[in-house]
């Protein structure tokens, strides 16, 4: 295992140790509402998981100058998202999943109803958060989040792909209706990871370099998320493995090949890291977490 990797491993770890405080900070308090409502919430934050989104988010708000007050916010924000998806994704009607990150999903947890509202409770914080004044003085900068937040998850972002990925069960789909649906469901949220900085900053001129980032990053994720079903375990990855071939679904190593499918992210990784390369030194951190990505096990 090379330098860059440890390094990279120890800085997701110190800031996964560090933003979980954040996260935990934005929770409601159970004094204004139900008990068992802010128990599993607090629970989905505890269980953990890389942070990648709100770290890629936070690297480039480093490099572009925010003040860390104001990108923890909308960090916070992108997290809750992912961390509703992720809850909803985990039900029977769904994924059918009784394990995330190596604990019990929420519903198995809790129950299907209190886990649906959780969902909710983080979309609904996630806007909570960034509409606040605290994110950004400038009014229409918020509201520039807001609408890039709720583009990316909603029905023209990663809800729309996960409807695509439950249709795609049990069908043939040609590789470009693959790379649609991974772009929706998963690559949508790196991408406003990616562009909220640049929002956040008023530096739309970056806009289009992130967004070209995130593309590539996303996809490459999401590739080896797939590798990871074929050839994962269950102890590293922290949920069940091989389900995409128990379903029948379609994927991008399924149609491309395990060999091709990793030849393809590596390629993706450094198309991306070439886009970044221009911020220099400012971007060590960022070009290591490209690499890491499709160099995890988990």
């Amino acid at each position: 295992m090379n330098n860059d990797f440890i390094n990279i491993e120890k800085l997701i770890s110190v800031f996964s140790r560090d933003f979980e405080k954040t996260l935990i900070s934005f929770l409601p308090k159970a004094l204004f509402f139900s008990d068992k409502l802010n128990k599993a919430m607090y629970y989905v934050v505890k269980v953990g998981g890389k942070r990648l989104r709100p770290l890629i988010l936070s690297e480039i708000s480093s490099i572009l100058g925010i003040k860390k007050e104001n990108s923890d916010r909308v960090a916070a924000g992108i997290e809750f998202i992912h961390c509703y998806s992720l809850v909803h994704d985990d039900l029977p009607a769904m994924d059918d999943d009784d394990l995330r990150r190596g604990h019990p999903t929420c519903h198995i947890k809790f129950d299907e109803a209190t886990a649906i509202l959780v969902g909710d409770a983080f979309q609904s914080l996630a806007f909570e958060i960034i509409s606040h004044e605290k994110t950004h003085e400038n009014s229409e900068v918020r509201c520039n989040l807001i609408n890039e937040l709720a583009k990316s998850s909603g029905a023209e972002g990663m809800v729309g792909g996960q409807m695509l990925d439950l249709e795609a069960e049990k069908k043939t789909l040609t590789l470009e209706k693959i790379f649609q649906l991974q772009r929706l469901k998963t690559g949508e949220l790196f991408r406003f990871s990616c562009i909220a900085p640049c929002i956040l900053a008023e530096k739309y001129e970056e806009l289009e370099v992130f967004e070209d980032f995130s593309s590539k990053l996303g996809l490459a994720f999401q590739i080896k998320d797939d590798l990871l079903d074929v050839e994962g375990n269950i102890l590293d990855v922290g949920k069940k493995t091989g389900k995409d071939h128990k379903q029948g679904k379609e994927t991008l190593v399924s149609l491309l090949g395990i060999e091709n499918a990793k030849k393809k992210s590596k390629d993706l990784i450094e198309e991306s890291i070439k886009i970044i390369e221009p911020f220099g030194e400012k971007a060590r951190n960022l070009i290591d977490l490209a690499n890491f990505i499709i160099s995890r096990n988990k």
